[in-house]
């Protein structure tokens, strides 16, 4: 008998990812197979974004391509939980031919109309899946989600209207996720949530219990937890609360990865008080002057909008002098633009759509010239690396130092050692040393030195 096949697509940022990563494991576990495309499947799931104008675009598009090819479709994600002009489901009032449509973190419910569309092959209880779980993400590296949901309200941001204010996840229950992923062969954790700073609040920091011994639900206790985990971790979406400065001597021991992810977003005041971000950008100098000063190797990255409704040349000004004494490794940069829903809309003094584009350009510039110093300081380093990928039309590996979370920072070139005639022998998801020989504005080049078991 042939087994139901679902199809799957899944859209958006790493917190949706773990979504999709939990939905098909459930789907695996009922017996269901994961179809590769729109023609073998009974029917397709797709996970959707709706933060910005460009991601629920790109979401409808997906639905409506999977509905021509498919034609049962079912819609889970953020953009599910989002309203039209009508205060009717968005997704159902442009495509009402879906056969259920969910909010984000709804496995139950994913899994509720499955069954409804496509009766489950068998029992889920007489079923073995990995106990890792099916994941998205390559063997070597896993993103390990903390928490749901946020309790700030930026003024740009409609999150929160559809993950709802921040749940954290037991530190018990986390730690048992993270040591069943390093069992499986991972060697990178990517911790990430809305707010990771924030994680335990929403639980008074209680007291949960990790292999046998009491430990509080709080984001040092869980650095503490990961880092004996004998892998990199990696925080994400860090934002820059006091007892961050706790975990940057967990960095400087080498337990977690010497790294931030930190969204600051803009540096003036004023900005930032209209953003509604908890923030000041004359502290932030302060904190990361502190942070380097205990960790002289941690890479900070970070996000920034240009362009917020009001911001006058001079504020945008201010953020420029921010990046040129920050001297942030990584940074990203957006062009404000209005998202349905968000109270920024209301605003007096829109940026020009000319402006907000110009400024983001003139900030890359900017940063550019600062990354690519940052990068120069690698070169003649001898350094540990996780291969990624091997490009075999040039003989080389691709890889990443402990300064480069994949996808969205940068890469390392590994070629062979000039005085070997033998290739370069590391496979995916090993560790290599190399010797960095060169950089550019993003990446690095090395030659191969040889394979690290650990």
């Amino acid at each position: 008998m042939t087994s139901a096949r679902v199809g799957f697509v899944s859209l958006g940022c790493p917190k949706a990812l773990v979504d999709s990563e939990r939905i098909i494991t459930q789907l695996r576990a009922e017996g269901y197979e994961i179809a590769p495309d729109y023609e073998g499947a009974d029917l397709v799931v797709v996970n959707t974004c709706g933060f910005i104008d460009d991601a629920v675009q790109e979401s409808l598009d997906a639905i409506g391509e999977a509905l021509q090819e498919n034609g049962k479709v079912i819609v889970t994600g953020c953009l599910g939980a989002k309203a039209s002009g009508s205060g009717n489901n968005l997704i159902k009032e442009l495509h009402p031919s879906v056969l259920a449509v969910t909010g984000p973190h709804a496995t139950a419910e994913v899994m509720q109309a499955v069954h409804h569309h496509l009766p489950r092959p068998h029992d889920p209880f007489t079923d073995l899946v990995p106990e890792q779980g099916i994941r998205l993400t390559p063997r070597h590296y896993a993103y390990l989600k903390i928490s749901e949901g946020c309790n700030h309200r930026c003024s740009f941001c409609i999150i929160p209207s559809m993950r709802g204010d921040l749940v954290s996840r037991p530190i018990g229950e986390v730690m048992r996720e993270a040591e069943s992923l390093v069992k499986s062969g991972v060697r990178e954790l990517l911790v990430i949530s809305q707010d990771t700073s924030a994680y335990g609040v929403d639980l008074q920091y209680r007291t949960d219990f990790v292999a046998g011994r009491p430990v509080r639900t709080r984001m040092t206790e869980l650095c503490k937890e990961l880092g004996q985990l004998g892998v990199w971790v990696r925080l994400h979406y860090v934002y820059p609360y006091p007892h961050v400065d706790d975990v940057i001597p967990l960095m400087a021991e080498g337990k977690i990865l010497p790294y931030l992810d930190v969204p600051f977003q803009h540096a003036h005041p004023a900005v930032l008080k209209r953003m509604k971000r908890p923030a000041s950008g004359e502290r932030n100098l302060e904190r990361i002057q502190s942070w380097r000063s205990i960790a002289p190797e941690i890479t900070i990255r970070s996000t920034f909008i240009v362009g917020f409704p009001g911001e006058t040349e001079a504020e945008f000004e201010s953020l420029l002098e921010f990046l040129g004494q920050a001297e942030l490794d990584r940074v990203g940069c957006f062009a404000y633009s209005p998202v349905a829903g968000a109270t920024a809309n209301d605003l007096p003094n829109p940026v020009p759509e000319a402006v907000r584009l110009e400024r983001q350009e003139r900030l890359m510039q900017t940063q550019a010239a600062i990354s690519q110093r940052r990068l120069r300081r690698w070169v003649g380093k001898r350094v540990r690396v996780l291969v990624d990928d091997i490009d075999q039309s040039q003989g080389i590996l691709i890889g990443r130092t402990m300064a480069d979370a994949p996808e969205i920072d940068g890469i390392v070139r590994i070629a062979p050692d000039p005085n070997s005639r033998h290739p370069v022998p590391a496979r995916i998801g090993d560790w290599a040393t190399v010797d960095i020989v060169d950089s550019d504005d993003h990446d690095c080049d090395a030659i191969f030195i040889r394979e690290t078991s650990v």
